[in-house]
């Protein structure tokens, strides 16, 4: 080897050992920046037989990137779901007297004044005790339903959000995939700019379910989990009209991209099935509103259970009793009526509050004050306890309860509340598992990938240790290059 090639290989061995230490301090001093991935030197033999350094590429698990984000969409809808439902739940909590402000603790709570009356059908204050537990059960099933719309109208709020930080992400990405095709076909190093997508990707898969497809130079496609495009070389448009009036019966509006329903039934091929739009979907559509279903089922038992019928066999149609609701002229039949849970009250002529007489509980014309039709006690006796039983017993009777409940249609109103009331823990304690898994699913998945593309001091400072010896090892051979040179030419001085 002659002393001029020795001298190139030597200056760029030097060269090439300080761009590696460059790319190595640069990885030690982003250790512990999230999403950074370990940069790597692409090296190969130069012209000379030296290394030489041609870019800088990054440690890259697919797997476990596609992992992430599906985890991470995973966690962002069963967090949606389990936080709206904590927030229903809490109608189940006892407070430290041991009381529930459950619709079925405030029916308990009614037998158990029934039961006091019939006792003393005699006693005014008695009577007054029914009224008194008829309107804490209305007012529960008043607060109830104001709870659930709540949820429902902050779930509405926050898919609009959602939608925001979406098209927000995507015009985002839009720019930093620019920038990535361009640096990568004009091979420039692009690795900084990677690291923002995959960051901006993490982003998008909290909002929405996504797959993604890469193409030449880089170039990225993103879907929906459903297959429905996001982005192809340009963002496609997300779109939502947010209810600013949700009530029961009422139904949210659905989320579009570009046209195409990505929201809503879950019959749709093209529903996202996770990320924060899915869950938010599911509590404002499927799960509140099925909660909502068994406070009406629970409001119309009542009105059937305490309606009074024509005691002169005269035909006269049943009316509301003790319970009715706003423009109230007849019981309602069979089927679910939609918000009667956020109406039902307790009738007026009933209620001593209201200038109404309690005793009407025992002796009925609650509906019709005077009409003989819908009196019970037609002797006028104060022992009378007949109607006070027939309600007590209306409480524990079987009657029909609309499908659309989801619980059974043939059982008594206590059965009934009671069964609601476990089905709203069932469903919890549900989403309460489904949040605890993902959040594990996703700590595991980010701790596999950080593990796999993240940066290793122990690793990163021992190469570093290598590269400074190899730097003193090269710095040597110049030295002696140029102590050869020096001999050589003192040696050909005449």
């Amino acid at each position: 080897m002659g002393l001029s090639i020795a001298g190139m290989i030597a200056n760029t061995s030097l060269g090439t050992i300080s761009n590696e230490i460059s790319i190595l301090s640069r990885n030690v001093s982003n250790a512990n920046t999230p999403g950074y991935a370990t940069r790597v030197a692409q090296t190969s033999t130069g012209s000379t037989g030296s290394a030489e350094v041609n870019g800088v590429t990054r440690i890259t698990n697919p797997a476990l990137f596609k992992s992430q984000l599906q985890s991470t969409s995973g966690g962002a809808q069963a967090s949606a779901v389990y936080d709206g439902l904590s927030t229903i739940a809490q109608l189940l909590n006892t407070d430290s007297n041991g009381n529930s402000s459950s619709p079925s603790s405030f029916i308990g709570k009614l037998s158990s004044a029934l039961q006091t009356y019939d006792a003393a059908p005699t006693d005014t204050t008695a009577a007054t005790g029914v009224v008194t537990a008829a309107k804490d059960l209305a007012n529960s099933l008043n607060q109830a339903t104001a709870t659930v719309q709540s949820v429902r109208q902050n779930a509405d709020r926050q898919i609009a959000d959602s939608v925001t930080n979406i098209n927000s992400i995507l015009g985002k990405f839009e720019q930093v995939n620019n920038a990535i095709v361009a640096g990568t076909a004009s091979k420039k190093d692009v690795t900084d700019l990677l690291d923002q997508r995959d960051s901006l990707l993490t982003q998008l898969s909290s909002e929405i379910g996504i797959t993604t497809v890469t193409r030449p130079n880089n170039d990225m496609m993103i879907f929906t989990d459903s297959g429905v495009t996001l982005f192809e070389t340009a963002p496609r448009s997300v779109a939502f009209l947010p209810n600013p009036a949700l009530t029961a019966g009422t139904n949210g509006n659905a989320v579009y991209v570009d046209g195409v329903q990505v929201t809503g039934n879950s019959n749709f091929a093209t529903s996202v099935h996770s990320g924060k739009l899915a869950g938010l979907t599911q509590l404002r559509d499927t799960v509140a509103p099925a909660y909502q279903n068994q406070l009406d089922e629970i409001a119309r038992g009542l009105v059937s259970a305490f309606s009074e019928s024509d005691q002169t066999g005269g035909g006269a149609p049943a009316l509301p009793g003790l319970f009715t609701y706003p423009g109230a002229t007849a019981v309602p039949g069979a089927a679910l009526v939609p918000g009667l849970a956020g109406q039902i009250q307790v009738n007026a002529n009933a209620d001593p509050s209201q200038g109404g007489d309690p005793t009407r509980v025992r002796d009925g014309g609650i509906s019709a004050p005077g009409n003989p039709a819908y009196t019970y006690n037609t002797s006028g006796g104060a022992l009378y306890t007949g109607r006070i039983e027939q309600l007590i017993s209306s409480l524990s009777a079987n009657q029909a309860f609309d499908p659309k409940a989801s619980l059974n249609t043939n059982t008594s109103l206590t059965a009934f509340a009671s069964s609601s009331d476990g089905w709203l823990s069932a469903q919890k304690q549900q989403a309460s598992s489904a949040n605890t898994y993902q959040s594990a699913m996703l700590s595991q998945s980010t701790q596999a990938l950080s593990n796999a593309i993240g940066v290793n001091l122990d690793s990163q400072m021992a190469k570093m240790l290598d590269l400074e010896n190899s730097y003193q090892a090269t710095a040597k051979l110049m030295a002696t290059v140029d102590s050869l040179y020096t001999t050589l030419f003192n040696a050909i001085k005449p």
